[in-house]
């Protein structure tokens, strides 16, 4: 057979499980919008009969049926009911599902069962019963299996579900290719959605004794309906829905050591609603829930966009905006290079290591350095001079007083012995200083050398260097 031909959905006839909850109510009520023949599934006969006359009176073209997913002969025969109203359908999107909060060995085994029976073989229900009318039908239709993020990336608490989504998108890849195989003129998109501001934690079975909640970033509703009703014009095999959740699944399929022991220490707490006291609601395992078709009304603060969805749907723009944006700087950076410094040789010239160090400033520390090492020299030797001379003055007055008093000749002796010793002094510690002058000056003159070399090298670096024009000739 060809290609699948898949019509707008001002021409199609979309059948909805799960229809009066969350994602479902909202994909129900936003193709009813767009001119869409609705068909309604889910459990409770309440629900259903009150959405299909609001669709109604909203001049929308809908009809309804009660089955349990988990149910093939239910759902056939609600197939069969949309076959004889609508003349068929073009689109099946199997939404149905239930969650357990729980450790996974303090669940039940009936109730892990009764979960697989709706988010697993419900799927599986929904889309044998599909294929059988799309792949005969003129230009066939598509399928359309809502996930979850956490089909990529398990976490603790919800482990039960998890393992469902997982095999739910075992079996929605697995069937694609056998359609592929056969040629058949069906599409099979597989929609994942990450927190979604919906009463999916109030209908789960909640084992924890809190109160629970979708960890942020939570997306609304119609951004993953959206998505659904994208994917069934346009065939898309897989696509995420919210950011948050794509991240967390590249990072644990990245980095499953890391990943999966700070999910263990933190996602029970982010599942946690502190801000609410606990309440066992009356969940939706075994018995259908009513909730008044409240569609999103259950966070404080609900994203309103998918950027990463987005992205997905129009890869042509998405790839044209990106590029636009690339080719953008460069023209920037390439126009700003051909008049006279830029901001971009600045920032060059800022974290080149060599404009680190001030040649100037150092070079003028050297010098004072060195001026203050020979003029310390020179007046310790000046001090010295003084203090021979001192010296000496003193002793011969000394001499003179004591002159007749006693031996002269030895006295003069001694004052001879001690000038030459007291000279000795003086003159050594005046070749000293000399001596450390001309060290200090030896210090300027090397680093007055080394401040020359480099500012030679710097300055030979720049674009109109005069040593490299001198160089050059």
């Amino acid at each position: 057979m060809s290609k699948a031909k898949l019509k707008p959905l001002n021409q199609q006839a979309i059948v909805v499980t799960g229809a009066t909850s969350g994602i479902g109510l909202s994909t129900a009520r936003r193709a009813a919008r767009q001119g869409a023949r609705v068909f309604l599934i889910a459990r409770g006969e309440t629900d259903l009969r009150a959405l299909c006359e609001e669709l109604q009176a909203e001049g929308a073209r809908c009809a309804w049926a009660v089955a349990d997913v988990a149910d093939f002969d239910a759902l056939k025969e609600a197939a069969d009911k949309c076959v004889r109203l609508f003349g068929g359908f073009d689109t099946w999107v199997n939404n149905a599902g239930v969650s357990i909060y729980g450790p996974i060995r303090e669940t039940g085994l009936d109730d892990q069962r009764r979960l697989f029976e709706t988010n697993y073989w419900g799927v599986v229900n929904g889309s044998l019963v599909a294929v059988e009318h799309l792949r005969g039908k003129p230009g066939g239709g598509a399928i359309v299996n809502v996930g979850s993020i956490l089909g990529d990336a398990p976490i603790p608490v919800q482990g039960v579900y998890s393992a469902s989504k997982h095999a739910m998108k075992g079996f929605t890849n697995a069937l694609r290719m056998e359609l592929l195989r056969e040629k058949a003129p069906v599409t099979v998109s597989l929609v994942k959605p990450a927190a979604v501001d919906t009463p999916y934690p109030r209908h789960a079975l909640n084992l924890t004794g809190q109160a629970v909640q979708n960890p942020q970033p939570v997306y609304a509703t119609h951004v993953v309906a959206d998505t659904i009703l994208y994917c069934a014009s346009h065939g898309i095999r897989e696509i995420t829905v919210g950011g948050g959740g794509r991240l967390a699944a590249s990072f644990y399929a990245a980095l499953p050591g890391l990943a999966e022991p700070l999910l263990a220490k933190f996602a029970p707490s982010l599942m946690r609603d502190r801000g609410s006291a606990y309440r066992p609601y009356e969940d939706g395992l075994y018995d259908p829930t009513e909730d008044g078709l409240d569609e999103e009304v259950h966070y404080p603060m609900v994203r309103q966009y998918s950027v990463l969805a987005e992205a997905r749907k129009h890869p042509g723009v998405t790839g044209g905006t990106i590029a636009a944006v690339a080719l953008a700087a460069i023209a920037v950076v390439l126009l700003s290079q051909r008049s006279g410094p830029t901001r971009y040789e600045r920032i060059k010239r800022r974290i080149d290591p060599r404009g680190w160090v001030d040649v100037d400033g150092l070079k003028h520390k050297l010098s004072d350095a060195a001026h203050a090492l020979r003029g310390g020299a020179e007046e310790a030797g000046e001090r010295a001079g003084k203090a021979s001379h001192q010296a000496r003055s003193s002793f011969e007055s000394l001499v003179d007083e004591l002159r007749g008093r006693v031996d002269f000749d030895d006295i003069r002796r001694r004052r001879d012995h001690a000038g030459k010793r007291a000279r000795k002094y003086a003159d050594d510690a005046g070749q000293y200083a000399k001596d450390h002058a001309r060290e200090g000056g030896a210090l300027l003159a090397v680093a007055t050398l080394a401040a020359l070399v480099g500012a030679a090298v710097l300055e030979s670096r720049q674009p109109d260097s005069k040593i490299r024009k001198l160089t050059n000739l």
